[in-house]
């Protein structure tokens, strides 16, 4: 396949003109991609899609970028109205806290707008406060919290899981418990603290690749290797699709984040490079077809 058609399962769009991002709007923080003052502005539509000028992108899904905590169906419904004048995005994964008590009227919210397809609330939890999103550990084992995710099967939505990797075994039980429910993975498990835990990583892959009812994006790898080539994100690339084969793994640019570390091109010519020796089925799974199947493109 010369010229692979490209679903993207995973980008993000901000207006700072009119819409409240805490994490964009009130000043740049220390985080766990570094330093992001490069892309604290406005990135709309045509900005995105002229930096994927070059490849074929076809369709693509939004993912929640810590928008107005007071108003988290504000998001899609500002994405839905960029859909419906653009045509892009394909499909929105919106934000709610499945701890409140009101969590199933706002998936009912995000609900109205078309192309609202399921939820990410990120899970990260790390012992250094600048890559910590949540204010304490192993939230999905409580009651309050599945009582609201329960709320996402009841209405065929799924959810994309961001996590590092070494907290895969919480969310192992949590796929256990519910089956019916897809579950995305983000970001490739998050490995951003250097390669001598590789190993760790891949082995919490595999594990978590043991749950059917689970995918997984290989995206944001430059989070964790700010320098990055082809040849140091081959072994994350090719243990990823080991683990969870060329049926259940989506390529994503996880812009205008990755954009810190290189061009969106470059990101999908290194994955067409790693899959140079693939199928041609192989490849347009991986590059389109399990994300519109996933994402109920």
């Amino acid at each position: 396949m010369t010229d692979i058609p490209i679903i993207d399962p995973h980008f993000h769009l901000w207006d700072l003109e009119t819409n409240y991002y805490p994490w964009l709007s009130d000043g740049v923080k220390p985080s766990a991609f570094g330093d992001y003052t490069a892309i604290n502005k406005t990135y709309l539509i045509g900005d995105f899609l002229a930096d994927a000028k070059g490849q074929n992108l076809v369709k693509a899904v939004h993912l929640d970028v810590g928008y107005d905590p007071r108003d988290p169906a504000g998001e899609t419904r500002w994405l839905q109205g960029v859909a419906d004048k653009s045509g892009f995005p394909h499909g929105i994964v919106g934000y709610a806290d499945f701890r409140k008590a009101d969590v199933a009227d706002l998936l009912d919210e995000h609900r109205q707008y078309a192309n609202f397809r399921g939820i990410r609330q990120s899970m990260n939890f790390h012992p250094d406060p600048a890559k910590t999103y949540l204010s304490e550990p192993f939230v999905s084992r409580t009651p309050e919290w599945r009582r609201g995710f329960r709320e996402l099967a009841r209405r065929d939505l799924s959810y994309d899981l961001q996590l590092y990797f070494w907290q895969i075994d919480e969310f192992i039980d949590l796929a256990h418990a519910f089956p019916d429910t897809q579950i995305i993975l983000n970001h490739t498990g998050m490995q951003v603290d250097g390669p001598q835990l590789f190993d760790g990583w891949r082995k919490a892959m595999h594990r978590l690749s043991d749950c059917p009812n689970v995918a997984c994006k290989i995206s944001g790898l430059g989070m964790g290797d700010w320098t990055w080539t082809t040849e140091s994100i081959r072994p994350y690339v090719e243990a990823a699709i080991d683990a969870f084969g060329t049926d259940r793994c989506m390529f994503a640019s996880n812009f205008p984040v990755d954009k810190l570390f290189s061009s969106y091109g470059a990101i999908f010519d290194a994955f067409k490079a790693i899959t140079a020796g693939y199928s041609e089925a192989e490849r347009r799974a991986l590059f389109h077809d399990n994300s519109a199947r996933i994402y109920r493109l």
